[in-house]
């Protein structure tokens, strides 16, 4: 049987650099602050993602769990892609275009 040499990655661990980078979540935070239409809908989408009991540890934010985020920019982008703030801004729009949709459809019932 032969030996492990180190720890296995998981392939959410084998991610680029560039998904964890400061530069590309301040772009996409500066490109949803541009856009007042789009704030109630990105909190919707933080309290949708947010770690299950974040308020019980650090840091205290409802942020996503990051293997969560690595996995989904991963199936968005490729192991070497990099996500864009347009992309977010165009889903957040597709997201509060659905909620509106599903919300007339509870009220037609």
């Amino acid at each position: 049987m032969a030996k492990s040499t180190g720890p296995v990655l998981c392939h959410t661990s084998a991610i680029s650099r560039g998904f964890g980078s400061v530069r590309v979540w301040l772009a996409a935070t500066a490109a949803v602050l541009a856009r007042p239409s789009l704030w109630l809908e990105s909190a919707r989408l933080l309290g949708r993602v947010a770690r299950p009991g974040w308020w019980r540890g650090p840091p205290f934010l409802p942020v996503p769990d990051r293997a969560y985020v690595r996995f989904r920019l991963e199936t968005a982008y490729g192991a070497d892609g990099r996500p864009s703030p347009d992309d977010l801004v165009a889903y957040l729009r597709w997201c509060r275009e659905h909620d509106a949709v599903a919300h007339r459809a509870r009220r037609a019932r």
